[in-house]
């Protein structure tokens, strides 16, 4: 098995942050989103992931460095691909054809998912969905009687389905992914200016690949600071039976209200912290009351009180604001 992560986008929507970070290299409860991601994918796989293939744009050599280190951890090879213009989720993964071939898995890298299954790699293809309220803002499918997609719809403003596609894909043949892919850039098939994966789906459908929905407990999207703040709420959630304190930190006349994460050699004095707080390495936090947000590394807070915030790295805040995102590098 393979494992592809398209994450070349720009994050927009999550600036400040990613005017100096790629966005999935984000913290969540501590670990990068892509990290947890891959994770996830890998414990749902009923083999062994051979590769990952990571698809970016210019973010240097130490997130590269990282990148490749996270596929190690699961026992694959990393590899890097690059995506020097924003030409559509179909180009993009073709970015990366060395590894579309045999069972691949793709996955955008600005969500996580909650699951308690294991891939059932024997069928054509899955499609993962989650059902929504309102699906005019995504893209969503519609299944026949026997649960196999018979249409993709984009952003559909009268109902069809409320099945939305949350970004995870499985192909059992990623040559024949490949070719369709290639089939659109060599015909220059281009949807809203883009050569979109959709297309190609819609291809394969139509030459006899079936595609089944596969459903996750939880979609959990890092669009945004809310509900990136949101989604380490919940992995917090999730994993709230593992120990969130390291050892090496420091807890001085202060109340930590679980779950939390707390990173190594970061010091919490005189403060209330948590629910729902992530504090990444070397940060410290004095004289502060603090809920519900994320508080990355090398920073320091005193005397302040935040809720739904998102705090970048080397930053230093004395700043009452009660609720803020505030980038890297910066000094209130």
């Amino acid at each position: 098995m393979k494992i592809v992560v398209p994450m070349a986008g720009v994050g927009k929507r999550m600036r400040p942050h990613t005017l100096t970070i790629p966005k999935p290299l984000l913290p969540i409860a501590g670990k990068p989103i892509v990290q947890r991601l891959v994770e996830d994918i890998a414990k749902v796989c009923a083999e062994s992931i051979e590769e990952i293939g990571f698809i970016v744009g210019d973010i240097g050599h130490r997130a590269e460095a990282h990148l490749l280190s996270v596929a190690e951890g699961l026992g694959a090879k990393g590899r890097i691909f690059y995506q020097d213009q924003a030409l559509g989720t179909a180009h993009a993964i073709l970015c990366a054809k060395d590894l579309l071939d045999g069972k691949v898995v793709v996955a955008f890298a600005d969500t996580l998912f909650r699951a308690d299954f294991t891939l059932d790699d024997s069928k054509d293809g899955i499609i993962w969905v989650q059902s929504v309220e309102d699906p005019k803002a995504f893209g969503v499918v519609k299944v026949d009687e026997n649960n196999v997609i018979s249409d993709f719809v984009e952003k559909p403003q009268e109902f069809v389905s409320d099945l939305a596609i949350i970004g995870i894909y499985y192909f059992k043949d990623g040559a024949n992914l490949n070719k369709e892919l290639q089939y659109l850039i060599d015909n220059e098939i281009k949807d809203k200016g883009e050569y979109q994966l959709t297309n190609a789906l819609e291809n394969m459908k139509q030459k006899g690949v079936k595609f089944s929905p596969g459903k996750v407990d939880e979609w959990l999207d890092c669009g945004n600071k809310n509900a990136t703040v949101y989604t380490n709420q919940r992995v917090l959630e999730f994993i709230k039976d593992q120990h969130g304190i390291s050892q090496s930190a420091s807890i001085e006349n202060s109340v930590v209200i679980a779950p939390c994460y707390i990173g190594e050699n970061a010091v919490v004095k005189n403060s209330v912290v948590g629910p729902h707080v992530s504090i990444g390495h070397n940060t410290c936090i004095e004289n502060s009351i603090i809920n519900n947000s994320i508080i990355q590394t090398n920073s320091i807070l005193k005397g302040v009180t935040y809720t739904n915030s998102m705090i970048g790295n080397f930053t230093s805040i004395s700043k009452e604001l009660n609720e803020c995102s505030i980038g890297d590098y910066n000094e209130l």
